[in-house]
C-alpha cells in the first residue's frame, strides 16, 4: 500500500488544494472576462455581429409647371455579401422517397456563386473573385458589393436564392419618365447620385436629400438581423420638389418641330426658346440634338447641356431692334426719322461698313432700316448715341452677364470689353449685332423687354422649391425698366412692318395675329479668337404684337441645305402658331400701323 492510500486525510487535503486551485483559476478567468476585460470583449463581440448601414435620403422630384413629373426617384437595390461568412449552405429539398418530406442538402460555395452571378450579370468566378480579393485584404471583411442599382425583379430573384450571407440594400435611384422631353434642361445624375448637368446640378440645393445611418446586430451564422437591435444614428431626409416653369406638352411639341427642321436643312444643331412676355418665365427651351437623361452616354458630350444657355454667338440683325429701341428711348429718333444710306459707309474714325446686299443710296426711315436690315443705315442711327450710352443699354437689356437662371455651364456672352476696349470697327459693328456675343436666352429676354412695354423681367426657369411643408418657396420677382413704354411700342410697331413687308413675309405668316419679328445671320466664335465654320441663322419675335403674350426665339446652326434665315422662319411660324393655339390666345383686333420704309 502506498503512502497516500495509508493516509486518507492527506488525500482529502490534496484534493481540496487541487479544487481550490481550479476554482481560483476559474474565478480569476471569470473576473478577467466579466470585469477586467468586459468592455473590450463586449465591444469585440458587438463588432463581430454589428452592421452599420447608410439609409439614403431620396432625391427630390423635378416637375413641370403643371406638376407633371420629369424626374423622380425609384427604389433600386445594391446587392452585398459577407466574404467572411461565405460558404456552403444547407437547403431543404424534397425527399425523393417521400415528396411530403424534405431533406437538408449542402449546396457548395461554387454553385452558390454561380447562381448569384447569373442573377446579377456576373460569372461565378467573378463573384468568387470578389470574395477572395476582400479576404486577402481583410480576413474579417463581412461587407462587399456585388452589384449596385439593380431593379426590383433582380432583387426578388436574389432573395429567392436564400443565401444567408447575401443581402440586398435599398438604394433610391433616378429615373426620367418622359425620356428626352426637356432632357437638356433637366440634366442627369451618376450612379452614385451626384448631379452632372442641367437643373439636376444647378438646383442641387433643393433636390439633394440627406443620408442617414443606422446599425443592427446580426447572427454570426446566417447574417440575419436580430429583432429589436436596430439603432438609428442619424435620420435620413428626402430632397425637395423642384417646380420648373416649363410646360412639358409644349416642350415636346417644340422639340419635334426643331428636330424635323434640323433634319430637313442638314443643320448641326438648333435651339428654340418660348418665353412669357409679361413674366419672363420660360415655357419651353428645346435643344437639338436632345439628350435622354435615362441614357446620357448615348449622345456625344457636347450635346448634353443646353446650348440656349451655353453657346454664345454673334446675334447679327436680331440685335438691330435693341439699337433702335435705345436710340428712340434716348430721344434721338423715332420710326419715321430719316437717313440716306448707301451700300457702303466709311465713318470718320476709319471703320468700313457695308450691307449684305448691294443697293444705291437709299432714303431710309428707321423703320425701313429694320425692314431691309441695313447695316449702314443702322450705323447712321446708332452713332447718335455715345459708345458709353449704348453699352449701358446693352447691360440693361441683360447682356454681358448670366441670366437670373444660373443654368449649369451658362455663358454670360461677351460685349468685347466695353467701350474702352472697342476698336474703330467694333464701335460700329456692335450697333448691328457683330463684335459681341449673346446667348439665345439673352436675346429672348431682350425681346421680352420690348414686348413688355420696355420692362425687363428676370428670366425664370424655376418657379420654386417645394419643401417638407408642401409649400412652394418661390422667389420674389420684380422687373426693371430698360426703355420707355413709347420706345418699346414704337420698336414693336417697326418689327411688325419687318414681319409684314420683309422678304420672309410668306414664310412666317400666322393668320389672325399681329406679329413682331426680326431675322439674323451670325457667326459662332470658336473660343480661340476665330469662328466656327458655317453660320447661325435666327428669328426672334413676339405675338400678338398689339398685346404681347409670348416670345419665340429660334437659332439654327449651319443649315447647309438652306444657309439663310429662311431656315429658321418656318420653325418660328410653327412654334408660335402652336403656342397661340395651346393657350387660346385671342386674335388681334385692329391691323398693324402703316409705317413708310423710305421718304
Amino acid at each position: 500500500m502506498n503512502r497516500i492510500s495509508r493516509h486518507p486525510a492527506r488525500r482529502i487535503v490534496l484534493a481540496a488544494v487541487v479544487l481550490v486551485v481550479f476554482v481560483g483559476v476559474f474565478v480569476v478567468r471569470l473576473v478577467d472576462i466579466q470585469v477586467v476585460r468586459a468592455a473590450e470583449l463586449s465591444e469585440e463581440a458587438q463588432g463581430r455581429r454589428s452592421q452599420t448601414v447608410t439609409e439614403y435620403g431620396a432625391r427630390g422630384d423635378i416637375v413641370d409647371a403643371a406638376g407633371i413629373v420629369l424626374a423622380d426617384s425609384v427604389m433600386r437595390y445594391d446587392i452585398a455579401l459577407s466574404p467572411k461568412y461565405a460558404g456552403p449552405v444547407d437547403r431543404e429539398v424534397p425527399d425523393p422517397a417521400d415528396p411530403s418530406k424534405t431533406t437538408p442538402v449542402e449546396v457548395p460555395l461554387a454553385q452558390l456563386t454561380a447562381e448569384l452571378g447569373e442573377v446579377v450579370g456576373l460569372t461565378g468566378d467573378q463573384v468568387q473573385g470578389i470574395i477572395d480579393a476582400a479576404l486577402a485584404e481583410n480576413p474579417d471583411d463581412d461587407f462587399e458589393y456585388v452589384a449596385k442599382l439593380v431593379d426590383t425583379a433582380t432583387y426578388e430573384r436574389v432573395k429567392a436564392l436564400r443565401i444567408p450571407w447575401v443581402v440586398p440594400w435599398e438604394h433610391p435611384s433616378r429615373t426620367y419618365p418622359n425620356g428626352a422631353v426637356a432632357g437638356n434642361l433637366i440634366g442627369f445624375v451618376g450612379d452614385d447620385g451626384d448631379p452632372f448637368a442641367g437643373v439636376e446640378y444647378s438646383e442641387d440645393a433643393c433636390l439633394a436629400g440627406e443620408d442617414g445611418e443606422y446599425s443592427y446586430q446580426h447572427s454570426l451564422s446566417d447574417w440575419v438581423e436580430i429583432p429589436g437591435t436596430k439603432v438609428v444614428h442619424e435620420e435620413a431626409r428626402d430632397g425637395g420638389t423642384l417646380q420648373l416653369t416649363i410646360d412639358s406638352d409644349l416642350q415636346w411639341m417644340v422639340q419635334r418641330i426643331a428636330e424635323a427642321q434640323v433634319r430637313a436643312v442638314g443643320a448641326d444643331w438648333a435651339t428654340v426658346t418660348v418665353m412669357e412676355a409679361k413674366t419672363g418665365r420660360l415655357l419651353a427651351v428645346a435643344d437639338v440634338p436632345t439628350i435622354d437623361p435615362n441614357a446620357p452616354t448615348a449622345i456625344a458630350k457636347e450635346h448634353r447641356g443646353s446650348r440656349a444657355f451655353t453657346a454664345p454667338f454673334e446675334p447679327g440683325s436680331t440685335f438691330k431692334a435693341l439699337t433702335a429701341a435705345s436710340v428712340i428711348d434716348a430721344g434721338e429718333a423715332d420710326p419715321l426719322s430719316q437717313v440716306v444710306a448707301g451700300y457702303r459707309y466709311l465713318p470718320p474714325n476709319g471703320a468700313d461698313i457695308n450691307d449684305s446686299f448691294y443697293h444705291d443710296d437709299t432714303r431710309y426711315t428707321l423703320t425701313g432700316v429694320l425692314i431691309d436690315s441695313s447695316n449702314t443705315g443702322m450705323s447712321l442711327f446708332g452713332e447718335r448715341l455715345t459708345d458709353e450710352e449704348r453699352y449701358e443699354y446693352m447691360l440693361d437689356f441683360g447682356l454681358g452677364e448670366q441670366t437670373e437662371v444660373g443654368f449649369a455651364g451658362e455663358e454670360p456672352g461677351d460685349l468685347h470689353g466695353g467701350p474702352d476696349a472697342w476698336d474703330n470697327q467694333t464701335k460700329y459693328a456692335t450697333m448691328f449685332g457683330q463684335g459681341l456675343t449673346t446667348t439665345a436666352v439673352q436675346i429672348a429676354s431682350a425681346y421680352q423687354t420690348i414686348a413688355n412695354d420696355g420692362v425687363r423681367m428676370p428670366v425664370r426657369l424655376v418657379d420654386g422649391c417645394i419643401g417638407e411643408d408642401g409649400e412652394l418657396d418661390a422667389p420674389e420677382v420684380e422687373g426693371t425698366r430698360v426703355v420707355s413704354e413709347t420706345a418699346a411700342n414704337q420698336t414693336s410697331q417697326m418689327l411688325e412692318r419687318v414681319y409684314l413687308d420683309g422678304w420672309l413675309a410668306d414664310e412666317w405668316h400666322i393668320p389672325g395675329y399681329r406679329v413682331a419679328a426680326k431675322t439674323g445671320t451670325a457667326q459662332v466664335p470658336d473660343g480661340n479668337g476665330g469662328y466656327l465654320s458655317g453660320y447661325l441663322v435666327s428669328v426672334s419675335g413676339f405675338a400678338p404684337a398689339d398685346d404681347p403674350q409670348f416670345v419665340v426665339s429660334v437659332s439654327i446652326m449651319n443649315p447647309v441645305k438652306m444657309n439663310s434665315s429662311a431656315a429658321s422662319a418656318p420653325v418660328f411660324q410653327q412654334v408660335m402658331s402652336q403656342v397661340l393655339k395651346k393657350y387660346r390666345t385671342l386674335p388681334s383686333g385692329a391691323p398693324a400701323p402703316e409705317l413708310p420704309a423710305t421718304w
